[in-house]
């Protein structure tokens, strides 16, 4: 069983240069280690098989969220495959412990470029500003969160530059968990969800 699982979700991945190049670059991996999950192309009506992509997780060390970034956050069915995959009693919660020691990367497109995250940048912040949802979704889930890959300014990049990110992304795939900045990475602090947090749960 593959010890990667890489989860595309980008709504037109067929105008989208980058993405295509990052499948490809996933793709070419051992087949081995990384399985390659198309979110549209599996789920165009939505209706998410949470029991097959549950088992997808069970086996995986690695948990890559590969997506643009839309409105500073994720694309409508990758929050939908997250809020229903992620289930209370499963992946958080009392007994919610699936995906503890994982660890979670955000391999994401902006279309805006660096310089659009700044104080003085028409964004305002700096791109870690819009992390902490990622951040605390896997700390939630005891996951660890990796040092996101970013490539900025998507809309306008070279082949030269799209080939380039989307080599470092096969090798970073392929050496995992073989990364320096890794043996430095604590473990996420674990946050303990009472079982009455959710006490319609068992209805």
């Amino acid at each position: 069983m593959p010890d990667i699982v890489v989860l595309v979700a980008h709504p037109q991945q067929q105008h989208s240069r980058v993405h295509r190049a990052l499948m490809r670059a996933a793709a070419q991996v051992a087949p081995a280690r990384v399985e390659v999950r198309d979110l549209y192309a599996l789920y165009p009506d939505y209706l998410i098989d949470v029991p097959a992509e549950q088992a997808c997780l069970q086996g995986a060390r690695l948990v890559v969220w590969q997506h643009p970034i839309h409105w500073y956050g994720m694309p409508p069915l990758m929050k939908l495959w997250l809020d229903e995959v992620f289930a209370f009693g499963w992946a958080y919660g009392p007994g919610g412990h699936a995906l503890r020691g994982k660890d979670l990367w955000l391999v994401a497109s902006t279309g805006g470029p660096a310089e659009s995250y700044r104080p003085e940048g028409y964004n305002r912040y700096a791109f870690d500003a819009f992390l902490p949802p990622y951040e605390q979704t896997a700390a939630l889930a005891g996951m660890r969160f990796l040092p996101p890959l970013l490539l900025h300014g998507a809309h306008r990049a070279s082949e030269d530059e799209i080939a380039a990110h989307a080599a470092v992304y096969s090798q970073r795939l392929a050496r995992y968990p073989d990364w320096p900045e890794l043996g430095d990475l604590q473990a996420c602090a674990p946050c303990a969800v009472p079982g009455d947090a959710r006490p319609d749960a068992a209805r």
